[in-house]
């Protein structure tokens, strides 16, 4: 027997697929290897063109892109049916105003361990089965709220619901593997588009529904679109190999703790996050309050319908997205800031005196919050594409520790000092977002917590021109690069599929090396 053929097969460049696009690095050099599923749980048959196959990558196109948008939209509105609903439910239950302001605290305590507990398993398992288990959870325990008449268990099946509304957490880590890295940004914006529409539409949908009929139809037609929703997951999503294979669930979570407190990138994006969604919070809790009284005097349903406008500003989310595509994420931040800034001026400055400034401000603080979300988003998934889902989960929960900030502080500032104290109160707390982002420059390395470092430069393509020719320059003096990116290894759209795989390799040892996963026992 030759020497050659004893070695282990290994792939080299004749073996590369020819396909293999960039996009698919990420899962590709954790996955080639993996056995070729047919059936979803073992017994329900997977459509053959989502099966994964490793010499024929799966396209992220934007008909698929869309689609994850729309199972956002109709998965995270299970949040927000019940806000508008309440006086309609506390007839129906005979009990207190009071007894039913339980239910909107409930479910959302029950998304908080929904993220903290379900969302991470993305990292651990096949995350086209996740999807399709929780979705079908939350189908069925919404036909409970739509049929109950015992207040508890409408409270308890409220709690459940939020803990299995965690499918846009699951799409958004999936849809930064699936996408090619200079669409990531764009991708990451679509399925943000669909989760915030979400979160708007589901008030509006509530409001109109219950005006005219009962608050039963709600819950009836979130059975019929989470139906809708898990066909099309069972018909489009692909099925991706599970990652981590050596990490536990209990190393998942740990990890989570540790990526929490030990990367500045992550950290900064959480102290941003919690600050632009506390303003995001208090401005449209507020904004009931604003409008109801003198000098507008509008009526609930009118309320409402500015959520449309909301809806305007976030439907321009996908134009943005290909604006961050363009440039360094930190850049993008720094935008979308000063950006919020100047709209949080209109509102300081007029948002009680003329309903016209107040349109403004909805529309230009929805764009911009959505501009800063995907560019911090877009930068926290670059530091370890293995643990994206447990990256998200950790920067979705500082977004809800915000939202709940918002809501207690802004409420009480309101109705203490009025409007205006209100929206200083966000004004400042644009100013804190500020400060966190400028005291770490855009080309700081990993671990670098203050300073400025690399440069000034803003657009992407220039920064990737310039990170390839330094590898090309280090391979060629047996060098590399101490804290490479995915975003570093397939920075060469061009290269060979070899070259891409192996620098996503080296990436990866060198991130197993510095304890990000648990190692292998000996």
């Amino acid at each position: 027997m030759t020497a050659s053929a004893s070695r282990t097969p290994t792939v080299t460049v004749e073996e590369a697929p020819r396909s293999f696009r960039p996009g698919e690095v990420d899962e590709k050099l954790t996955s080639f290897e993996e056995p070729r599923f047919t059936k979803d749980f073992g017994f329900i048959p997977i459509p053959k063109r989502l099966q994964y196959d490793p010499a024929k990558p799966f396209h992220f196109g934007l008909f698929l892109n869309i689609a994850f948008g729309f199972a956002s939209t109709f998965t995270v509105a299970n949040l927000y049916y019940c806000q508008p609903l309440l006086i309609q439910l506390s007839l129906a239950f005979h009990v207190s105003f009071s007894e039913v302001s339980r239910i909107p605290t409930l479910i959302q305590a029950g998304y908080a361990v929904g993220l903290l507990l379900i969302s991470p398993l993305g990292d651990l398992l096949r995350r086209r089965q996740i999807i399709l288990v929780v979705v079908t959870i939350s189908g069925a325990l919404t036909i409970g709220l739509a049929v109950t008449n015992n207040l508890i268990v409408f409270e308890v099946l409220s709690f459940l619901v939020g803990v299995v509304t965690v499918t846009p957490q699951i799409l958004l880590p999936l849809a930064a593997d699936l996408a090619p890295p200079h669409r990531r940004a764009s991708a990451i914006s679509v399925v943000l588009s669909g989760l915030l529409f979400g979160v708007l539409i589901a008030r509006v949908l509530a409001g109109v529904i219950a005006e005219f009929t009962s608050w039963r139809v709600v819950y009836y037609f979130s059975i019929g679109v989470q139906a809708v929703v898990l066909v099309g997951c069972y018909l489009l999503l692909p099925d991706y190999p599970s990652k981590n294979k050596d990490l536990t669930y209990w190393d998942i979570l740990w990890t989570m703790a540790k990526f929490s407190v030990t990367e500045p990138i992550l950290i900064q994006a959480c102290l941003i996050n919690i600050g632009s969604s506390a303003c995001f919070s208090n401005f449209w809790v507020t904004l009931t309050f604003l409008l109801g009284a003198s000098p507008y005097n509008y009526s609930t349903l009118v309320i409402g319908l500015f959520g449309l406008i909301g809806m305007a500003g976030v439907s321009l989310g996908p134009f943005v997205g290909r604006g961050i595509d363009k440039l360094v994420p930190w850049y993008a931040s720094l935008f979308g800031v000063l950006m919020l800034i100047i709209f949080q001026s209109i509102q300081v400055g007029a948002g009680g005196v003329n309903v016209a400034a107040v349109i403004i401000a909805t529309f230009g603080l929805d764009i911009f919050r959505q501009m800063l979300q995907v560019s911090l988003s877009t930068a926290v998934f670059s530091i370890a594409p293995e643990a994206r889902a447990r990256l998200n989960a950790v920067c979705i929960l500082a977004i809800f520790i915000g939202q709940v900030m918002g809501t207690s502080v802004g409420t009480q500032v309101f109705v203490k000092f009025g409007w205006r104290a209100a929206a200083l109160f966000s004004m400042g707390l644009y100013g804190f977002e500020l400060f966190i982002l400028l005291i770490r420059g855009p080309h700081c390395s990993r671990y670098t917590w203050f300073g400025y470092e690399g440069g000034l430069e803003a657009r992407r393509s220039v920064v990737d021109e310039r990170k390839r020719r330094a590898e090309e320059s280090s391979s060629g003096s047996g060098e590399t690069s101490e804290e490479p990116s995915d975003r570093d290894a397939i920075s060469d759209p061009k290269g060979s599929a070899a070259t891409i795989e192996q620098k996503a390799v080296d990436s990866r040892s060198r991130e197993d090396r510095k304890s990000i996963e648990k190692p292998s026992p000996a």
